[in-house]
């Protein structure tokens, strides 16, 4: 996890570091009912990371958190299968998922998979699984 977190640190995002420090300390642990943390790996090594954890703004709602696919592997589908795999998830759990898109390349990619941008203060997407 450390290299993944130097590379999105050195992109200038440091969610990554933070969700190191979280867990270490146990603040997020992914294990609320609904909450998961998955990894891609190619081969033995961690590519991509992504995690779900209960939305704190809006009732029956996860939260996309902690999301970052390394440079070299953007555009081949890992992003992708990632984020299908928790959006899978979460649909036992809830009704919708919010997401914060930090730059124009996140907006894009989120609203591909069908999140439509919002005006909140502590997301930028949701995504409605059920009405």
């Amino acid at each position: 996890m450390a290299g993944l977190a130097r590379d999105a640190r050195q992109e200038g995002y440091f969610h990554i570091g933070r969700l190191i420090d979280e867990w270490a300390v146990g603040d997020i642990r992914f294990a609320r009912d609904g909450e998961r943390l998955l990894g891609a790996f190619a081969g033995a090594a961690l590519v991509a990371v992504g995690g779900m954890t209960i939305e704190p703004a809006m009732r029956e709602a996860l939260r996309m958190r902690r999301f970052y696919v390394r440079p070299g592997m953007r555009g081949r589908g890992v992003g992708r299968m990632l984020a299908l795999a928790l959006l899978d998830h979460a649909r036992l759990f809830c009704r919708c998922v919010t997401v914060h898109a930090g730059n124009d390349g996140a907006m894009k990619f989120w609203e591909s998979l069908g999140f439509r941008p919002v005006k909140q203060d502590s997301y930028t997407h949701v995504l409605e699984l059920r009405g």
